[in-house]
């Protein structure tokens, strides 16, 4: 028995360093940090988050401030007994967590849902993907690219389901490990939050569910490394509804970048027309 265990132990830790030489080796943890430097210097892709900046702050600011004044002192209080110390800190980055969620589905749900289809189209369009989001979309003639977006042919995939929060809720209470609860609680959050960010773009490339699953599994370390970052950009207070946005055009770039370098197999949409 505790040879197995050794052994399992052993092909567990070899399991996560070639996951990790994977992940670095992907490059995809660079794209939410280039999704905001594409963003800040791209005037015409900002139009989207402008337009729904009041609602997005009020919202934001609402739920933290809920959410520090009624959920923080209970939430420290049993951190408290499982992380000591360090439960002032494990306590703030749950709280955010949780607000950031909150808000996230509140905004989504409400107003954000086009505003960051249109942000992650526009970006694609920019990129010289225009044929491709004609798949999903009119295309308008111009030089803008936000302004060629036109009429949504294809009804967006959620980008936020009940699934997710209740899986969300399910992670919360590793938050009671002490620092490796944490961590596990945002690579988790992370490796679901990946291949939500490319929903859009398997849309557009027309693949069916099972395309999807062996897409994003012969893909998962790089998409976890690009879930993580992130998701911790998305946790902070407020300014996480700007990074949504700079992590959908992240993930556009990222999708550009496949379909430039031929990582996509060519033949996806011609199969999928044809299962249709």
């Amino acid at each position: 028995m505790s040879e197995q265990i050794k052994e399992t132990a052993k092909e567990e830790v070899e399991r996560v360093k070639a996951l990790t030489k994977d992940a670095v080796r992907s490059g995809a943890y660079i794209y939410p940090f280039k999704g905001i430097a594409y963003f800040l210097s791209h005037r015409s892709i900002q139009k989207p988050l402008f337009n729904k900046l009041a609602p997005t702050i009020t919202t934001g600011i609402g739920v933290t401030t809920f959410m520090f004044l009624f959920t923080y002192i209970p939430q420290l209080a049993v951190l408290a007994i499982f992380n000591g110390p360090i439960a002032v800190i494990s306590t703030v980055l749950l709280v955010l967590s949780e607000s950031s969620t909150i808000a996230n589905l509140l905004s989504r749900g409400f107003f954000l849902e086009d505003a960051l289809i249109d942000t992650f189209d526009g970006t694609l369009v920019s990129r010289g993907m225009t044929e491709m989001v004609s798949e999903g979309r009119h295309i308008k003639p111009g030089s803008d690219p936000m302004a060629k977006l036109g009429k949504l042919m294809k009804k967006p995939f959620a980008r936020f389901t009940p699934q997710a929060l209740v899986r969300y809720l399910m992670y919360l209470p590793l938050n009671f490990i002490p620092v490796i609860g944490t961590v596990l609680f945002v690579l988790l959050q992370g490796r679901k939050h990946g291949p939500s960010a490319h929903a859009r773009y398997f849309q557009l490339k027309g693949m069916s569910g099972p395309q999807r699953e062996k897409f994003v599994e012969e893909r998962q370390a790089a998409y976890t490394s690009f879930g993580v970052p992130a998701v911790l950009l998305e946790l902070v207070p407020i300014a996480g509804i700007f990074f949504a946005f700079t992590n959908a055009v992240g993930a556009a770039l990222w999708a550009a970048d496949l379909e430039q370098h031929g990582s996509t197999a060519p033949g996806l949409r011609e199969q999928a027309r044809k299962a249709e």
